[in-house]
């Protein structure tokens, strides 16, 4: 007869077997290197995708005037903002299950994916409801210009309809992030995105036979992009070779413990992001005084912008899966290792990125738009991010970090004070008061990262995150 005891060493040898063939012995850096690019890869090929998808959104709907681009940059903003909420589940959830698969516990980790998945369903069918319902209200709070108005809400609401969708592919995303399965995201992504791109292209234009919808066109699109990207992401969950498979058999009661620990870590990566898209809200508010044109070329520069950021995003989701399986298989100096090297080689690529942005930026401007103003000023934008690469790169990177340790506050605690400190009020200072412009705006944005990257950095440092516990 087994005891107790016996009993629970065979589970632990169990868990370690598993965790074993999870996450096999780092050696030295280059093994390290080689997990790191791994992860980050496929992640790294798709927020270029999706910033490239972005870029050639903008590009047609620019093809249509400034009205356009800005009344698609109104729509986006709030939507944001209204979304942020939602990463206390995508957060806390990639977070939760990298720790249980990191310990070997994957019945745990698909529990956290079945709880998250219900809550993802309830909370993607209030948001589709609340924008399509107050989509004018919202438009007119962001001060959107009579010939910008009607074509905002008719976006919005198309966009709305959609949105539910979008809610389910970010949390499927997020429980695969958390097993180490890049791949998959990145497969869905390709898949609807290049739908999104010849969409928008033949119903904005009203090509192949179809009506020409403007704007609406744009929308209409990424909503069916959005159904193809979930569809796929809910078949491979259930029917693919996943590691945290689901089944339709399984129990589907809302288990309020787990719901709760995926919040505790969650919740303040959610306030970090309405912090930071409301700030952001009040950024495009200010930059909305200088009129459509600046207003324009302020979308077309972050629309650019995209690609210097996206990599950072990509490494940061690599280093929260590596770190969150790390610390769970009790390895914390590998993990800490893991981070730098993260940092390390996202660093490298943002390098790079700031390179063409820097030197090539007002070519990128031109795909857009022929108005030489706005190439002009574009060009500025443009120089003045590339030259805060290094600390933009930091900051979401070890971001990432600190999130998968379940540090989740201080992220929170360094983005109020860039957003909000840095560049909400200086670009306060610098475009209404001191009058510089779309230049004085974007110097506040370059405040913002820098402070951002020191504050992260130092907390990194501290090491105190290797010990948080979810």
């Amino acid at each position: 007869m087994k005891t107790n005891e016996t009993v629970e060493t065979e589970e632990i040898s169990q868990k370690r077997e598993k965790t074993s063939e999870i996450l096999p012995e780092f050696l030295d850096k280059r093994h390290i290197r080689s997990k790191v690019i791994s992860l980050s890869l496929p992640a790294l090929l798709n927020m270029f995708l999706i910033s490239f998808v972005g870029i050639a959104d903008m590009i047609m709907v620019g093809r249509l005037g400034p009205s356009a681009i800005s009344a698609v940059g109104m729509v986006n903003q709030p939507n944001f903002l209204v979304i942020s909420v939602f990463m206390a589940l995508t957060v806390g959830t990639t977070a939760l299950v990298a720790r249980f698969v990191g310990a070997g516990d994957i019945k745990g980790a698909k529990n956290v994916a079945r709880q998250s998945l219900i809550v993802s369903i309830f909370f993607g069918i209030g948001i589709s409801i609340f924008l399509y319902i107050f989509a004018p209200q919202i438009e007119r709070g962001m001060g959107a210009e009579p010939d910008v108005l009607v074509l905002g809400i008719a976006y919005m609401r198309i966009i709305a309809m959609g949105m539910t969708f979008n809610v389910i592919s970010m949390i499927i995303g997020a429980i695969l992030r958390g097993s180490g399965d890049m791949k998959t995201p990145l497969v869905a992504d390709t898949v609807a995105n290049l739908t999104n791109i010849i969409g928008n292209y033949i119903l904005i234009f009203g090509k192949l036979g179809a009506p020409s919808l403007g704007v609406a066109g744009a929308g209409i699109a990424t909503s069916i992009s959005r159904f193809i990207s979930m569809s796929i992401l809910l078949y491979v969950l259930y029917n693919g070779k996943t590691m945290v498979k689901l089944s339709l058999k399984d129990n589907y009661r809302l288990d309020w413990s787990i719901i709760r620990r995926v919040l505790n870590i969650g919740i303040p990566s959610a306030v970090e992001q309405f912090v930071l898209r409301s700030g952001q809200l009040a950024f495009v508010r200010i930059i909305a005084e200088l009129g459509t044109v600046p207003f324009a070329t302020h979308q077309i520069a972050m629309n650019i912008q995209s690609l210097s950021f996206m990599p950072g995003q990509a490494f940061s989701m690599a280093a929260t899966t590596l770190v969150g399986q790390l610390l769970g298989a009790r390895k914390p100096d590998i993990a800490e290792e893991s981070a730098r090297q993260t940092r390390l080689i996202g660093m490298m690529v943002a390098g790079v990125t700031a390179f063409v942005i820097f030197f090539f930026g007002r070519y990128l401007v031109m795909l857009y738009t022929d108005d030489t103003s706005i190439i002009e000023q574009g060009r500025v934008c443009l120089r003045i991010i590339a030259a805060i690469q290094p600390a933009q790169s930091t900051q979401f990177i070890l971001a990432g970090a600190l999130r998968g340790a379940g540090d989740t506050r201080f992220p929170l605690y360094s983005t109020m004070l860039g957003m909000w400190g840095m560049r909400v009020a200086l670009s306060y200072l610098f475009v209404l008061v001191f009058k510089w412009g779309l230049t004085g705006a974007w110097l506040a944005i370059a405040f913002d990262q820098v402070i951002r990257a020191i504050l992260i950095y130092t907390r990194f440092n501290s090491g105190k995150w290797k010990w948080m516990r979810v």
